[in-house]
């Protein structure tokens, strides 16, 4: 494992020095190692991931609607679609070959390559699946203000933060496998209109990303050696936990507390 390359600061440092006064309300524990670092980030997972969010529940639980489950599933393609070029940022920060040999097959999993199948391809099953017109979907029209902001940030941060930080924004990928298998199970299980097909991004990620969690937290744990590294990991991570949290409130008061933004996507009755 390679250290970290530190770039100069940008102008976006104090931003993200605001970020962290906000995202973090109390005093960061001491760390004094990688295990009270990895202990502290699963912590952070436990208590801040989106699997605790309601719109997560009512959706994963057989509550909503046809119409939400089509307004998750289209605004969820921003995110989805974001992801290549958010791995590229983090990508361009990279200075060891080595690194980013271990971080480009990233690229490939959600775009895919001439011969196989990526990520936004199956994605595409989903919607279209769920019913929703394909030009739509790939035109992001349709989705909300909230979630455009949202995922426009997380871009953002990897564009203007190091390689660390990067890295540790992807680390929501330790606790992803839970959320995918229980959204398989729920889903099916709850909606006459989700067919086991419609649902093969979730089942190939169950096995990528714990491959892609395991060698984010290696290089986290050797590359923060300093609490103010060990900081800013815990931050990133804690920023990227809000991101995923907006996108949900954003769902939730708009389809199902009925305040879609003019433009948004309404489904049919």
């Amino acid at each position: 494992m390679q250290t970290v390359e530190r770039p100069a600061p940008t102008s976006s440092a104090p931003l993200a020095m605001r970020l962290r006064s906000v995202t973090w309300n109390t005093p960061h524990p001491q760390m004094r190692n990688a295990d009270e670092l990895e202990a502290r980030l699963r912590e952070i997972g436990a208590t801040r991931y989106h699997n605790l969010h309601p719109f997560h529940k009512r959706l994963h639980g057989g509550k909503c609607t046809k119409g939400q489950v089509q307004a998750w599933a289209l605004n969820r393609y921003y995110y989805q679609s974001t992801i290549p070029m958010k791995d590229g940022a983090v990508l361009a920060h990279m200075r060891d070959p080595r690194v980013r040999l271990e971080w480009r097959h990233r690229l490939e999993d959600h775009d895919g390559t001439y011969e196989t199948e990526g990520g936004i391809a199956r994605w595409f099953k989903l919607t279209d699946g769920l019913g929703l017109d394909r030009d739509l979907v790939v035109s992001t029209r349709g989705i909300l203000p909230a979630t455009r902001f949202a995922v426009d940030a997380y871009l953002n941060f990897t564009r203007d933060r190091p390689t660390l930080e990067g890295v540790a924004s992807s680390l929501t990928e330790l606790f992803a496998p839970g959320i995918h298998r229980e959204r398989i199970s729920g889903m099916l299980e709850s909606y006459s209109f989700i067919t086991d097909d419609v649902m093969a991004y979730f089942r190939k990620r169950l096995n990528q990303a714990p491959r892609d969690a395991d060698w984010c937290l290696e290089y986290v744990r050797t590359n923060a050696r300093t609490q103010e590294e060990r900081e800013a990991v815990c931050d990133a991570l804690l920023f990227k936990c809000e991101v995923l949290w907006t996108m949900l409130d954003a769902l939730d008061y708009a389809y199902v507390h009925g305040n879609v933004p003019p433009g948004a996507f309404v489904p049919e009755a």
